[in-house]
């Protein structure tokens, strides 16, 4: 073994040793860090600023972003796309360029999505203090900004010497190619380190390959879970996004061919059968369809398969009622493989349920049951064709008429991204997916804001795809600024802007929980005070031409199948526009199959909120624990 060392900065040893590592699953190489984005300051210009620089783009693409949060928000995307395989890092100078990412961190650790964070820090020395944008406290002195990223990180270290960086580097690599443990990863680096010289080992920057473990189940779980299966008259599966990350969708095919068992999916899990597969029922919870949650209701027996079962999912415990229903969790988190206290089986989703398949040679539901959910589907699918349907074309659409007349445009392998408001409501109930990767819903955090930098990932790690960005104004308005990005790099994504003058989703569920829709529009305040005059006189539109897209304006549905189209066969970033009318309400989507619990007002002097509050107290009687 050599022990002969290479003097450089600890700036532009971590890009060399980054720029070394590679995951491998299922004999398939990917490099691991694919690139990094920056935004330059004083906390890191000089360090990995410069060490970027001289390493060049062959050795380290770099991706010049135009905000913190929407440089992690492009990594996540891009590492989803990837099937966490691969992953982008991201740098920022100390202070609030630091404290922009915690958000964005969130989203990755929240949605079990690998991104390496590499924000500046104070000197390690405490030569300067204090810096410019550092936090003084007074009775931690080694604390900074850069803490509040410990909770939203699954590994967190301070570099405070050149040296420490070798056994932290490592454990960053661990943890983001762990599928049990992944997602944001942060290395805060103090601005002195960054620039200090130190003789690092060669081996240091050895090529490594990080193996993506696929465990196999413990065979008395699989007994386990078999028999609880076997005995089952109901069963349904929920898939959630682990289907994704483990590849394991023909997987889950092979499973619901062989023994008949339905198939409903989380946001996340959408996606894991084809839309048209006889035993995928759509969404499920409340955004679900209805042959989804009326199967829930009555199941004896739920098979998780990688969901965190959020409250979505479970309609806030009021779902699943059967007073026999059982819980099979497949996970690879033991966490999760846990929740509602299920026999588990903790594996690799792909590994997991190969073995289970196998195990249930022979199995299949009953006729009559597998008839039944089969003729559920067939009339949810008329309520899909209803909402989609325009009759005439000089109509202005409705938001369920944009999804219709883009999934007539649409390809097998598109990707369609969205995370907030009222779209993703109208999207789990409504969209055909066709492919596993199409439906991108980021909805572990919802982050209003996360599209179009998600979209510019994804157009990275799927260069020959087209790449939907749905967003309505409220999200548009949160952070447009990516545009520039996507203008820059000539990447082609396509932006659909839906103008609606305020927070629709919110409006709705403002009003249905007895707070009046009370600061949700977009309008001039009237005498009174409240936000209910005039629509405000704003151009989104132009506002994306300003930014260099292309822009194309659809008043009519007519007018919205042809941009679609165009925006299609567009080789550059292009707006698609169009404004509903906020006079006239348009007919709604299917309505919610199942509750969410949002808490109203107890007391109260308004009749909206009592009514409301009656509402709840019926809805509230219906959860349980399933002990």
């Amino acid at each position: 073994m050599s022990h002969s060392t290479i003097r450089l900065t600890a700036a532009q040893a971590l890009v060399r040793f980054l720029a070394a590592q590679y995951t491998e699953r299922d004999g398939v190489r990917h490099r691991l860090i694919a690139g990094t984005w920056g935004i330059f300051g004083h906390g890191n210009v000089a360090g990995l600023g410069q060490a970027l620089m001289e390493a060049g783009e062959d050795v380290m693409p770099y991706h010049q972003g135009r905000n913190e949060q929407a440089m992690v928000h492009a990594a996540v995307g891009y590492a989803r796309q990837q099937g966490r395989l691969s992953t982008q890092a991201v740098t920022t100078s100390i202070g609030p360029g630091a404290t922009n990412l915690v958000t964005g961190a969130a989203l990755a650790t929240i949605n079990r999505l690998p991104v390496l964070l590499l924000p500046g820090d104070y000197f390690a020395s405490h030569a300067a203090d204090p810096l410019l944008q550092q936090l003084e406290h007074p009775v931690e002195a080694d604390v900074s900004v850069n803490d509040t990223l410990r909770p939203v990180s699954r590994w967190f270290d301070r570099i405070t010497r050149p040296e420490a960086l070798i056994p932290s580097a490592l454990n960053a690599m661990r943890v983001l190619t762990d599928p049990a443990e992944t997602g944001a990863v942060t290395l805060a680096l103090p601005q002195d380190v960054q620039a200090e010289a130190f003789g690092w080992p060669e081996e240091f920057f050895a090529e490594r390959v990080w193996r993506v473990r696929r465990p196999a189940p413990d065979p008395a779980e699989l007994a386990d879970a078999v028999r609880a299966v076997r005995a089952a008259r109901r069963p349904l599966v929920v898939a959630g996004g682990g289907v994704h990350h483990s590849g394991a969708e023909d997987a889950l095919k092979a499973l619901a061919d062989a023994t008949g068992i339905p198939v409903a999916s989380t946001q996340a899990g959408k996606g894991s059968l084809r839309h048209d597969h006889p035993a995928d029922l759509g969404g499920i919870g409340h955004t679900g369809t209805a042959v989804s949650d009326d199967l829930a209701r009555s199941a004896d027996l739920v098979i998780g398969v990688g969901t965190r079962y959020t409250d979505f999912t479970t309609a806030s415990g009021t779902l699943f009622q059967n007073p026999e229903v059982r819980f099979v969790n497949l996970n690879v988190t033991a966490f999760d493989a846990h929740k509602l206290a299920a026999t588990t089986l903790v594996c690799d989703a792909r590994t997991g349920l190969t073995a289970l398949t196998e195990a249930l040679a022979g199995h299949r539901v009953d006729a009559g049951y597998e008839a039944g959910y089969r003729a559920g589907k067939e009339r949810w699918e008329r309520v899909v064709e209803a909402a989609f349907r325009a009759d005439d074309d000089s109509a202005v659409p409705t938001q369920s008429q944009v999804l219709g007349a883009l999934d007539a445009v649409v390809g097998d392998d598109d990707v369609v991204i969205n995370a907030a408001g009222s779209l993703p409501g109208d999207l789990h109930k409504l969209w055909r997916t066709r492919s596993p990767r199409q439906y991108h819903l980021e909805y572990g955090y919802s982050c209003m804001g996360y599209e179009i930098p998600a979209a510019i990932g994804v157009q990275q790690a799927a260069p020959d795809t087209p790449v939907w960005a749905l967003v309505g104004d409220g999200t548009y308005l949160m952070m447009p600024t990516e545009i520039v990005t996507a203008v820059q790099e000539g990447l082609p994504v396509n932006v659909v802007l839906v103008q609606n003058h305020g927070y629709a989703s919110i409006g709705g569920l403002s009003e249905s929980v007895g707070a009046e829709r009370h600061g949700t529009a977009y309008r001039y305040r009237a005498a009174d005070g409240s936000f209910t005059g005039a629509p405000l006189p704003v151009d989104l539109a132009a506002n994306a031409a300003s930014l260099g897209m292309e822009v194309l304006r659809a008043k009519t549905v007519g007018e919205l199948r042809r941009a679609f189209g165009a925006a299609r066969a567009s080789d550059r970033p292009t707006c698609v526009y169009v404004e509903t009318d906020v006079e006239r309400p348009a007919p709604a989507a299917p309505p919610a199959e199942a509750w969410w619990d949002v808490p109203v007002a107890e007391v109260s002097s308004r009749e909206p909120a009592v009514r409301a509050r009656a509402r709840y107290d019926r809805e509230v009687a219906a959860r349980r624990r399933h002990l």
